[in-house]
């Protein structure tokens, strides 16, 4: 499953390195079966999606998405196809790259929904830019991480899921959600 379109290869400014996500387990895997090329075609989709936010990228990261594409944004905000995204994008990426805090993306469950369509479920780690360290760890272990969540916005982790389309051999986010995580036993557990 390719994932990537021909586009030319783009440098990033000059920053701190953004920190790597750690060796991630073996996603799961679940639905119709699947070729594990095809698995680790998504992991590596994923893996772009990282760099290209983390180097705040627009155009690496708006090369994922179909021409139809919905996204909905980790507050709600919905954008309808490839120039509304193409939009928010371009206004809120670049800022980011001079953000002490970036995030690491790592792909937990795959759900192969027809050969050509998956599901995909990320665990999104905020993490200091400088040294790598993971921000929601503060939450780990909390009963009550409310007040922590409050004080701290900047440490809440995400879990997006991506709706993977493959058309022409080549896959691309067809549909997507970018949720926070505010839910505390899910915090408290990390």
């Amino acid at each position: 499953m390719s994932t990537q379109r021909d586009a030319p290869d783009q440098a990033s400014r000059h920053r701190p390195p953004a920190p790597a996500a750690p060796a991630a387990p073996t996603p799961t895997v679940l639905g119709v079966p699947a070729p594990q090329e095809d698995i680790d075609a998504i992991v590596a989709f994923v893996a772009r999606v990282q760099h290209a936010q983390q180097n705040a990228l627009p155009d690496a990261f708006l090369d994922g998405f179909r021409e139809d594409a919905i996204w909905t944004t980790a507050h709600g905000k919905r954008l309808t196809g490839l120039p509304e995204i193409s939009a928010f994008t371009r206004t809120v990426l670049p800022p980011q790259a001079d953000s002490p805090v970036t995030a690491t993306y790592a792909v937990d469950l795959i759900l192969f929904i027809r050969p050509d369509v998956a599901a995909v479920k990320i665990r999104q780690r905020p993490a200091a830019r400088a040294g790598g360290a993971y921000l929601d760890e503060i939450f780990h272990g909390q009963e009550d991480p409310a007040a922590l969540m409050a004080a701290h916005p900047e440490a809440v982790p995400g879990t997006p899921t991506y709706v993977l389309a493959k058309d022409d051999g080549v896959c691309r986010i067809a549909a997507a959600q970018n949720t926070q995580v505010f839910d505390v036993e899910t915090l408290s557990a990390g």
